[in-house]
């Protein structure tokens, strides 16, 4: 095969035969095509997207039963729906020092809580790589990769173990403190 590029009279004598050609062969027109189509730009390879985060429905019951019993032992909905507007500091001091003595005894009653991180608030710490966003929630600038380094601001809170009283059936967790009636 000649690499030199043909001269003007060579490309009408290849024109000429090449017409004719296409003109009676229908396979060396698709091969013409193919070689007249423009070469495809590089395309980069997309990466492929990111899994979507698969969310499931939270089971209500606990957390409402949980509710209940912060009801219950120590009136917290109630202190929380009360407008404070009408009382004095000492008298809504007075009042969440109650509600959060028998709320924090019933939390101990069916909790076992711990801090995620053992360090003082306000200490130095270090988040490594690999460390778990639902432990761990970095705040303010983020930028590059870990190991991060900033102030602990809170510990955080786990709960270790959780023991809740059975339900009895037909037992209607979404009704937090039944109305009571006095006869």
């Amino acid at each position: 095969m000649t690499t030199h590029n043909p001269g003007f009279f060579a490309r009408i004598a290849l024109a000429m035969r090449a017409f004719f050609r296409v003109l009676f062969d229908a396979v060396f027109a698709a091969r013409l095509l193919r070689l007249e189509a423009p070469d495809p730009a590089p395309v980069a390879t997309p990466e492929p997207p990111a899994e979507p985060t698969k969310l499931r429905q939270a089971p209500t019951d606990a957390a409402l039963q949980l509710l209940g019993l912060l009801q219950r032992e120590g009136r917290l909905i109630d202190f929380l729906q009360e407008d404070m507007a009408a009382y004095t500091d000492a008298q809504v001091g007075a009042a969440a020092r109650v509600v959060h003595d028998q709320c924090k005894r019933a939390l101990d009653t069916h909790l076992t809580l711990e801090r995620i991180r053992g360090e003082a608030e306000g200490s130095r710490v270090s988040v490594p790589k690999g460390f778990s966003p639902s432990e761990i929630r970095l705040m303010g600038s983020v930028t590059g990769e870990p190991p991060f380094h900033g102030a602990l601001a809170h510990a955080g809170w786990r709960v270790r173990n959780i023991e809740l009283p059975k339900l009895s059936e037909g037992h209607d967790v979404y009704v937090i403190a039944p109305a009571e009636v006095e006869l």
